[in-house]
């Protein structure tokens, strides 16, 4: 059976996996993304999956190699992570009362087949209206500075977030249905990777 390889830095997604019960391996490819300003979101976050998993798929003979990238996206505007707390304030201000898309970019690199998957999803999500006194309560009790539109859907997000349309897991950065579907394209499955005797917490 073909290793599992995740080309991310993210401890959400790493997370996710454990959670299934999936053995895989992390390999952060320090893959620089791109710049977003002539794409389209779908395009950009594809881009940049691709990028992290090509960046380390050369080193494993036998393996998949999955790359993912996650932003927010208002108004055609794209809101990757904040460069500090005053853009992540500036994020939260932007997108409270109103509705925004997450965007998350998955590649899977068949190294042995040199067969690659790229694919997307999408979900709309509807941010509760905030006064100045919770955006800074909740950036206090969160790391803004790692997430894409400087804000998370779990923990503290369960408040700030009114409702969403579409993946959940898409919004925590790592869409399991959709990864599943396109490693189904390959004739394999996630369950094949998770461990028996694992059980939900």
């Amino acid at each position: 059976m073909k290793n599992l390889i995740l080309a991310s830095r993210s401890p959400r997604r790493k997370q996710l996996l454990k959670n299934l019960g999936v053995t895989f391996m992390v390999a952060a490819s320090g893959f620089k993304e791109m710049d977003h300003a002539s794409t389209l979101p779908e395009q950009h976050v594809m881009d940049n999956a691709l990028g992290k998993a090509h960046a380390i798929a050369h080193k494993y003979k036998n393996a998949l190699v999955i790359g993912a990238d996650t932003v927010v996206v208002y108004r055609k505007k794209i809101l990757e992570k904040p460069k500090n707390m005053n853009e992540a304030i500036a994020y939260l201000n932007l997108l409270q009362g109103k509705t925004h898309a997450v965007f998350t970019g998955l590649v899977i690199i068949d190294t042995k087949e040199n067969k690659i998957i790229a694919d997307y999803a999408k979900t709309l999500v509807t941010m509760r209206t905030l006064n100045d006194r919770e955006i800074q309560s909740y950036l206090k009790r969160i790391k803004p500075l790692d997430k894409a539109g400087a804000y998370a859907i779990q923990g503290a997000g369960s408040i700030i977030v009114e409702k969403i349309s579409g993946c959940y897991y898409n919004v925590v950065g790592f869409p399991l249905a959709k990864l599943e579907e396109m490693l189904l394209r390959l004739n394999i499955t996630l369950f094949d990777y998770m461990n028996t005797n694992h059980k939900r917490g």
